[in-house]
């Protein structure tokens, strides 16, 4: 499986329309990728991928948030600290870079709307800033999932070089989601 990326005036959101070619890439198992930046430190980018999945389903499993270390590899803790209306999560990452390993951690208001959209929020953390969506939406048989990252790190590195590893690193990362998701029977059409 590759990357492909979103072409900017396709798809602009969860809910625009996006061409048959790029709905026949989701459904063989392409995650579509669009990366911007989102300030002269920080980058954005946005993940789609398609799920054989019931949007229950993947709704029941993304919202256990203590799974997301299985996840996301480089997540080494996330637990939730408080219920209510809004959650609090905390979560810690640790991440390998050429010569210097970094370790964040991060408290984030998380708001969910059912079976939809969940939203998150930095509350405090080692970035400057982090805020993320996650969207849900029925295709075909299963769910189309779009995952939205804007994050500025607290190390000061020109937002080009945070982009390109976010675009690098977020379609693996989703991969992988949809692995453990799919308990390793995701097959491609």
């Amino acid at each position: 499986m590759s990357t492909s990326f979103i072409p900017n005036p396709t798809i602009k959101g969860l809910y625009t329309s996006w061409n048959q070619d790029q709905q026949k890439l989701l459904l063989q198992g392409e995650i579509l990728v669009q990366t911007r930046s989102h300030n002269i430190w920080g980058g954005c980018v946005t993940a789609l991928m398609y799920l054989p999945l019931s949007r229950l389903n993947v709704w029941q499993q993304i919202t256990d948030y203590s799974r997301w270390i299985q996840y996301f590899p480089d997540i080494t803790k996330s637990q939730i600290i408080s219920q209510g209306e809004i959650k609090r999560l905390y979560q810690k990452a640790q991440k390998a870079f050429l010569c210097f390993t970094a370790q964040v951690e991060i408290h984030l208001n998380v708001t969910e709307v059912m079976e939809k959209q969940v939203h998150f929020r930095m509350e405090k953390g080692t970035f400057e800033d982090f805020s993320a969506c996650l969207e849900l939406q029925d295709l075909g048989d299963g769910t189309l999932l779009m995952y939205t990252v804007k994050a500025t790190p607290n190390i000061h590195i020109p937002s080009i070089f945070i982009q390109q590893a976010m675009n690098f690193e977020l379609p693996n990362n989703m991969r992988n989601m949809r692995h453990v998701l799919c308990n390793g029977k995701f097959h491609l059409k």
